[in-house]
């Protein structure tokens, strides 16, 4: 019996690899990407919000705050500058001190993949301490832009939605209610908090901190704030400049 020609050094073939899962780049991926910070954003803003009526603003001043200026711990002390009618260069001045931390952000935030001026520039804006710990991370290097853009436009909204809805909420609570003021208080005490925490071997820190707060109070008593955030600063750049290396870590 004969052996058909076409079965003859007819090589055989591996079966072929199945193509890998495709990596979900839109807003249904970037929405599970920003869940679960916004179930601490949603509650933060509602706090922000409740504030921002209960300090004698109207309701869309939140809404404005977040929507606008979008600076996190920035629009707390923002209110008290606000209803206090601060100088423009006070108020700028306390934001460049705030969120001078940007600065160093840009230079691993991965801008590059986002496509677009107006995408760039909205990303820019939107590049918050929660977008950047996101977009930096081991598992986001094959994020494309889009995605990152989305997880951005989500967090922002959940910021935005929860500080207007305390808004709208407080202006419905009488004014006599008391103790909302301490969330600026708190807010920076559990930051402080988290920070020792995460850095438990760097106590030269905490200590420049206190030494700051204590001299602005003693000669700066009128504007304490943006004394200790100045002699706060100046202190971590001299750190910086004599031992020519960060403070070590845990």
């Amino acid at each position: 019996m004969g052996i058909p020609p076409s079965a003859v050094g007819d090589p055989v073939r591996p079966p072929a690899a199945p193509s890998p899962p495709r990596e979900p780049s839109g807003p249904r991926a970037a929405f599970k990407d920003s869940a679960s910070v916004g179930l601490g954003l949603v509650p933060l803003g509602l706090a922000f919000g409740l504030l921002v009526t209960q300090s004698g603003l109207d309701w869309w001043w939140a809404t404005a705050f977040t929507g606008l200026i979008y600076a996190g711990s920035f629009e707390f002390l923002l209110i008290g500058l606000v209803v206090a009618v601060a100088p423009l260069a006070t108020v700028a001045l306390t934001a460049f001190l705030v969120n001078i931390r940007h600065l160093f952000y840009a230079l691993s935030f991965p801008l590059h993949r986002v496509r677009g001026r107006l995408a760039k520039a909205y990303s820019t804006f939107a590049l918050t301490d929660e977008a950047y710990a996101l977009t930096t991370g081991e598992r986001a290097r094959s994020w494309s832009g889009r995605r990152i853009l989305w997880l951005q436009l989500f967090m922002q909204l959940y910021w935005a939605g929860g500080a207007t809805v305390g808004a709208l909420l407080g202006s419905l609570l009488p004014g006599s209610v008391t103790g909302l003021d301490f969330a600026l208080t708190a807010l920076f005490a559990v930051l402080a908090l988290d920070a020792l925490r995460d850095r438990r071997g760097d106590l030269s820190t905490p200590v420049l901190a206190v030494l700051a707060a204590l001299a602005a109070r003693l000669f700066f008593p009128g504007q304490m704030l943006m004394a200790a955030f100045a002699l706060f600063t100046a202190g971590l750049l001299a750190r910086r400049l004599s031992t020519g290396r960060e403070p070590h870590r845990a």
